[in-house]
């Protein structure tokens, strides 16, 4: 088994001031979280109108940007209906794609998500399966997809802490009974992640911090930014 390690999200669309958009500042907090001790980082490219975007141009630049702040460290994009809702045009922007992450966080509830995983596995991207639902658990079971991901993020967004850890089980029991061995990695939204990753610690599973998950650290301060964030999370794991 892998050992549980901690995995950064750095910004999505969460309201907070050191989110960062552009190329330059997911570099600088990639950096950041990498020297607190994420092994691998996930982010959302912005567009010039401070929108976030699945275009070519945008992904490249931030892909640019971080690996050359933090070399060797595996880089994950978002393919999430939240920033293109459109199966069909999502599938075509992903297509046009002239740079690559190493990995791709890919929702398992979302319309067209077999195909767009279809297309990113035959481009050699590796697939990160995020399970936000029960639901969504049980669809990747059924999916046959799963001996061709990296590994399965279990992420519950029930904002209290105790539905989201039992979220979380529901959810890590439904892998289990659909024999999925994949690694895990667990987390949450807002305070409630630092429930969830205690749980997915304590059971050896990996865990996720950063921005975009929550703005505050687990005694509820505002977090200056995502280091700080990783930085608790790594003592977490101690």
């Amino acid at each position: 088994m892998t050992p549980p390690r901690v995995y950064a999200a750095l910004n999505g669309d969460r309201a907070h001031p050191a989110l960062p958009r552009t190329p330059e500042e997911l570099a600088a907090e990639a950096r950041a979280a990498v020297d607190a001790g994420a092994v691998s980082v996930h982010l959302h490219p912005y567009d010039e109108d401070g929108r976030q975007t699945l275009a070519a141009e945008p992904c490249a630049a931030a892909l640019r940007a971080v690996r050359a702040a933090c070399p060797g460290v595996p880089v994950s994009l978002s393919t999430s209906a939240d920033i293109e809702p459109d199966p069909a045009r999502r599938r075509s922007l992903v297509a046009g794609w002239t740079e690559l992450p190493e990995l791709v966080t890919a929702n398992q509830g979302e319309d067209g998500i077999v195909e767009l995983c279809e297309l990113l596995i035959a481009r050699g991207v590796g697939i990160e399966a995020g399970l936000l639902l029960l639901d969504d658990a049980r669809a990747f079971v059924v999916s046959g997809l799963a001996p061709r991901c990296v590994r399965a993020m279990v992420e519950p967004l029930d904002p209290d802490p105790d539905d989201a850890v039992a979220h979380a089980a529901a959810m890590e029991q439904a892998l289990a009974d659909g024999g999925i061995t994949l690694e895990q990695v667990h987390h949450g939204d807002g305070i409630a992640s630092w429930a969830v990753n205690r749980r997915g610690a304590a059971r050896g599973h990996g865990i996720r911090t950063g921005l975009e998950d929550t703005p505050v650290l687990p005694d509820g301060r505002q977090a200056a930014g995502n280091g700080e964030l990783v930085a608790a999370a790594e003592e977490l794991l101690r």
